[in-house]
């Protein structure tokens, strides 16, 4: 199969051309990155007007299955995912059974093969059951195929249990994405902790509660030479501490989601289900802070956080109500309209936060084009505008407080291992 993309703006900060460049893919890889191609037998993708980027990598999503195929399941998360941009996507481990063990990730690998679309990548447990007790198998697990080890959705609790899994992961050169909350501190609180909580009588969670975690992880880091990733950063506070934590020469890492700078606590007024989140949004000035986080190198990488829900569990009272967003659709769009359209960075950087640094955190070839390399290519038209519509939605989790909200950017095309995957914004 030959696809040649032509008359497309090139933008590829971590690759050898940028600029009015076609593309040519043969067999799955990028064989020309030229001006002015012309060859027979090519299928022409007219890009004109449009912008070519490297396939994106999401580094954090959840896809429910094994065990909660009613909210999400492989085929249907692969599929979100690339009809977002998406190449490839890393998953983590709090499935039924969770991701423990060499049998679960296997499965995950599997269905995943199966379903085609974006690539998945699995992560492994960092606890039996996940029960923050007994360490999983790691070597098992990256034998297996994980490309990480992570508790997320359950934090690790013991300090020490802690220090132990980093310097356990060290062996195995194996990342650990922390999940930094303190449940204590949190005290089974719904939103976060300020005027909007106080307003609607829900009980509030600190942001102490993931800042006094993050500081502990980036504290042990140090400590044992160790690395660590700090998942989901919603707040002011955290983004400092892992400022001063790498001016310091901390191996940390981190991500923050699209909801962090594009959403505040005042969505949850009307006690709007959709916007509850675990951590939860927190104020413009936290917005502020994640995307001058963003912008200097503090977050190194944006996630979604892809958490969807069956409608039942939404459509409860916001204290039973179900934590998360399905964030893989979205994405690219509230990235692009907060980041770049508001003149916060340009797109290049905003690119290499969506593909090259999660891939290069997880040592993962990708997140740039090559000419040999992976033909994993998205193609975005800029100035589309769009209403976000729960039809529209492929991922079976249409829990997103951005419903009905008008959108800026548009992936149009995405092009894995030289397969089309979403062609004129149509999963294919």
């Amino acid at each position: 199969m030959k696809l040649l993309i032509k008359n497309g703006t090139l933008i590829n900060p971590h690759g050898e051309k940028n600029g009015a460049y076609d593309v040519l893919i043969e067999g799955g890889r990028v064989t020309k990155i030229e001006k002015g191609i012309e060859i027979n037998g090519a299928e022409i993708i007219e890009a004109a007007g449009k912008h070519v980027l490297p396939g994106f990598f999401d580094m954090h999503c959840h896809l429910r299955e094994p065990g909660y195929e009613y909210q999400e399941t492989i085929r249907t998360g692969a599929m979100a995912a690339a009809r977002g941009g998406y190449a490839a996507i890393a998953c983590m481990a709090n499935t039924n059974p969770p991701a423990d063990c060499a049998a679960v990730i296997g499965y995950i690998k599997s269905r995943a093969a199966e379903a085609g679309y974006a690539k998945v990548y699995p992560v492994g447990a960092v606890t039996a059951g996940l029960r923050g007790e007994a360490l999983a198998e790691m070597g098992e697990l990256k034998e297996a195929g994980a490309v990480a080890v992570s508790d997320d959705g359950r934090p690790m609790m013991d300090a020490n249990l802690m220090k132990n899994v980093l310097v356990y992961a060290k062996n195995f050169d194996m990342l650990v994405i922390s999940h930094c909350e303190d449940i204590l501190l949190a005290n089974e609180g719904h939103m976060n902790e300020g005027v909007v909580s106080t307003e609607l009588g829900l009980k509030g969670i600190s942001r102490a509660a993931e800042e006094v975690m993050v500081a502990r992880d980036a504290i042990l880091a140090g400590t044992y030479d160790a690395r660590v990733h700090i998942a989901h950063v919603s707040t002011a506070g955290s983004v400092e501490i892992i400022r001063q934590a790498k001016k310091a020469g901390v191996k940390v890492s981190c991500e923050t989601a699209p909801h962090y700078f594009s959403a505040t606590d005042e969505a949850v007024r009307g006690f709007n289900t959709n916007a509850k989140v675990n951590p939860p949004l927190r104020t413009k000035e936290d917005a502020a802070a994640i995307i001058a986080g963003l912008c200097d190198g503090t977050i190194d990488c944006i996630a979604t956080d892809h958490a969807p829900h069956h409608e039942d569990d939404k459509n409860v009272e916001f204290a039973y109500a179900a934590s998360g967003i399905s964030g893989l659709e979205t994405a690219f769009s509230l990235s692009y309209m907060n980041l770049v359209k508001a003149g916060k960075m340009g797109l290049e950087r905003m690119v290499s936060l969506l593909s090259y640094n999660p891939c290069k955190i997880l040592g993962i070839k990708g997140g740039a084009i090559t000419q040999g390399g992976e033909a994993d290519i998205t193609i975005v038209d800029l100035d589309a505008e769009y209403v976000l519509k729960k039809e529209d939605m492929v991922s079976l989790g249409k829990n997103t407080p951005f419903l009905g909200q008008k959108l800026a950017g548009k992936v149009i095309h995405t092009v894995i291992g030289g397969k089309w995957a979403v062609r004129d914004g149509k999963v294919i």
